[in-house]
């Protein structure tokens, strides 16, 4: 399998070239707005699939070119508009498209278990979200915050409160906190290394491969 990555020169790019490495999978083109050797600004020709960890603007710009060439995209980047979420839509009418703001097992396994606790407490409890990452991250709240939320607001009709904090080299942090007059519940997702989504990021590229034309989350990738 040959794939491209979108972002190769970032944190998260470097991570999934050696995911893809240990995985045995070939990555042919490293896409990013940096000037390094062996670099390329666009999808030069033809792969199985391309993994983008990059910004919401170079993701759709890959993105149409993925379109053009019939490529699956496994698109991992958060912070789109919802205009941008609508491109990324009309994209997945025409290929393989897998679009998830956290490509790790367990988190995918809270977006799926947490609404149906959310839903059980019922309204007694209020229902907050923290997420902590590295000073260096751009959006926020992040990504996985916000699915969390739209996941729970869906199951419950509640909005929960949500809560950014950017401190040091986090990876990331996500707590879901239930609270009421005399008791609380928390579940706590923490990422101590960049691995877990660079491999959840390979083994969706592999799932997108052979996949038909449709908008997919890592929730399809791992059922």
């Amino acid at each position: 399998m040959k794939i491209a990555i979108n972002g190769a020169c970032g944190r998260m790019g470097q991570a999934v070239e050696k995911a893809a490495l240990d995985a045995k999978i070939d990555v042919v083109i490293k896409i990013d707005v940096m000037k390094a050797e062996g670099v390329s600004r666009t999808l030069s020709r033809k792969v199985d699939a391309l993994v983008d960890f990059s910004t919401p603007e170079a993701a759709l710009e890959r993105l149409a070119e993925c379109v053009k060439t019939k490529t699956p995209a496994v698109i991992c980047t958060t912070g789109f508009t919802e205009g941008q979420k609508a491109e990324i839509a009309a994209a997945a009418k025409k290929i393989p498209v897998v679009f998830s703001s956290n490509m790790s097992v367990g988190v995918n396994l809270l977006f799926k278990r947490v609404p149906e606790i959310a839903k059980t407490l019922g309204a007694s409890y209020d229902i907050d979200i923290v997420e902590t990452h590295h000073r260096f991250k751009k959006d926020a709240p992040s990504g996985t915050a916000k699915t969390l939320a739209e996941r729970i607001e869906a199951a419950t009709g509640r909005k929960p409160t949500m809560h950014a904090v950017r401190s040091g080299d986090v990876v990331g942090e996500h707590r879901v906190i239930f609270g009421t007059l005399g008791d609380s519940i928390e579940i706590i997702h923490r990422a101590s290394t960049r691995d877990i989504f660079a491999k959840g990021s390979i083994e969706a590229a592999k799932w997108a491969k052979d996949a038909e034309p449709g908008l997919y989350t890592m929730l399809d990738v791992i059922q």
